[in-house]
């Protein structure tokens, strides 16, 4: 199992932003978490899924504007669960609060943890971070492309609905890596699911 911890930045001198990225986080993403994401300790939220793509793109959202340290943990969680996110207890909440600590120092507000079998977390910390640098370096029209990419749209489509030409479309996606990207997630989701299987294994050896 895995949970998503995020802390906003600054937000003793910011808006309060978690009451709108709950909404949006729940909205987007409720058929694929296990309860629904969560408010806890004022400025902080917490999210709790068993599927490794769905631990993988709520950190990708979250980091994208640098609004939240995001504390990524794997492990075992008591059950039955409760009705809140917040109620909920075991390892990869114990895992995911010393992770989202650990990120507040981090270059790209991330970092990951378990607490039985590490090793697989920081393998899978190290490759997130490589990808998350390489996305801080993304330009808003590179991530304009992005977007529309990853709603469905074909590059082609999307370089004639910002009405620039193929090869614009081509430069802006090569500039922005959208390839390297696309093709790291498949990867990235196997080794967080990786991740995962290594705490069970260990917990029933």
């Amino acid at each position: 199992m895995f949970v998503v911890t995020a802390d906003q930045v600054d937000s003793r001198t910011g808006p309060d932003i978690v009451a709108g990225a709950l909404d949006d986080l729940n909205h987007r993403y409720r058929d694929r978490l296990e309860l629904p994401v969560d408010r806890n300790a004022g400025d902080e939220i917490q999210a709790l899924t068993a599927d490794a793509g769905t631990a993988l793109d709520l950190v990708l959202e979250l980091t994208r504007r640098g609004q939240w340290s995001v504390g990524l943990g794997a492990g075992s969680v008591r059950t039955p669960l409760p009705a809140e996110t917040r109620e909920a207890s075991g390892d990869a909440f114990i895992a995911a609060r010393e992770a989202v600590t650990r990120a507040k120092r981090a270059p790209t507000r991330f970092a990951a943890n378990a607490v039985v079998a590490p090793q697989p977390a920081e393998d899978a910390e190290a490759l997130v971070n490589l990808l998350l640098s390489i996305r801080e370096s993304r330009s808003p029209a590179g991530w304009e492309l992005y977007d529309l990419v990853t709603s469905g749209l074909t590059q082609a489509e999307a370089g004639a609905r910002l009405g620039i030409t193929p090869q614009s479309a081509s430069d802006r996606a090569r500039a922005g890596a959208l390839r390297t990207e696309f093709a790291a997630i498949g990867p990235l989701t196997r080794l967080l699911k990786s991740l995962d299987d290594a705490q069970l294994r260990t917990d029933t050896a």
